[in-house]
This record gives C-alpha cells, sequence and structure tokens, in this order.
C-alpha cells in the first residue's frame, strides 16, 4: 500500500507543475550551468595563462657570467644621447667601455659587429631594439669590442627611449 500511495503523490507533485513553471526552472537550470561554464574558464584563465605570441629567442639574451663589450656611438647629432644608451646597456649587463660621437651623422641606429661574432651581435641589436638585418660587420680587432652600437637620428624609436 506504501507503494502505491508514493506514486500517487508523486504524480500529484508533478502535475502541481504548470509549464510555465517547468519554463523557469528549466532557464534557471541552464542559467546555473552557463555561470558554472564561465567560473570554470576563468579558473582556467587565471591558472593557465595564454600563450603570448612573442617568441622570445633566449640566444639573444645574455647569459649570467657573460660578458659583451661594446662602445656607443652617437651619430644622430644631438648631445647626451650616447651616455643614456650606456646606461641603459649597462643596466642590462653589458660592458660598455667607451661612448664617443660617429664620424658622420646617420639618419638610422645599427650595430657593427668587430670580431666576426654575429652572435654577440645580435644579442646588442635585440637589447637596444635594432633589426637583425641592420648589422654590418666591420672587423677590427684592435679595438678589443664585440661590437659598437651605432645611434643615428632614429634613436627615439630605440628601446632606451621609449
Amino acid at each position: 500500500m506504501a507503494k502505491g500511495n508514493f506514486k500517487k503523490n508523486l504524480l500529484k507533485s508533478v502535475r502541481a507543475f504548470s509549464p510555465r513553471k517547468l519554463a523557469v526552472l528549466a532557464s534557471i537550470f541552464v542559467l546555473g550551468l552557463v555561470v558554472l561554464a564561465m567560473a570554470a574558464a576563468l579558473t582556467w584563465r587565471l591558472m593557465k595563462p595564454p600563450v603570448d605570441a612573442v617568441v622570445e629567442d633566449e640566444s639573444v639574451r645574455l647569459t649570467p657570467g657573460e660578458v659583451i663589450q661594446i662602445n656607443v656611438l652617437n651619430a644622430s647629432g644631438e648631445t647626451g644621447i650616447a651616455r643614456r644608451v650606456m646606461d641603459f646597456m649597462r643596466a642590462r649587463g653589458f660592458d660598455v667601455v667607451e661612448i664617443d660621437n660617429f664620424k658622420s651623422t646617420e639618419s638610422g641606429s645599427f650595430v657593427i659587429d668587430r670580431i666576426g661574432d654575429r652572435s654577440s651581435a645580435r644579442k646588442v641589436s635585440y637589447a637596444m631594439g635594432v633589426a637583425d638585418s641592420l648589422i654590418r660587420t666591420e672587423i677590427d680587432s684592435a679595438l678589443y669590442l664585440r661590437a659598437s652600437v651605432v645611434i643615428g637620428k632614429d634613436f627615439k624609436r630605440l628601446k632606451p627611449f621609449r
């Protein structure tokens, strides 16, 4: 008898819900699922941030204990530019042994590879924000430098001036 009463009571409670009440309950259920999914997505994003589109090339960073001796040559025609670049490069671990003026005024900045060590010149150009295509090779072992940074009139687009 108890089983029969249970079935009757269950059917009465199901019939008590009107279609409108069922639609409201279904909407609340769906909204609950959406909120739960959004909370899960937020948690996932916080725990695993998205991949950055910029791939850092570790070969262009100085390794601890690595010494790259450079000089900074001002070819911009403005005063104080080489000193600012020197401070910037020293803060990043480069050994700036000299600052001076370049033999002429240049419209664009570039890096000069002094000993045929393209890897060091790439590290210097990366630190300055100069494209690899602007690395020139002018070997002069008498300078005891790996590279020279020539700062042209476009100096405002370089990393030390941003």
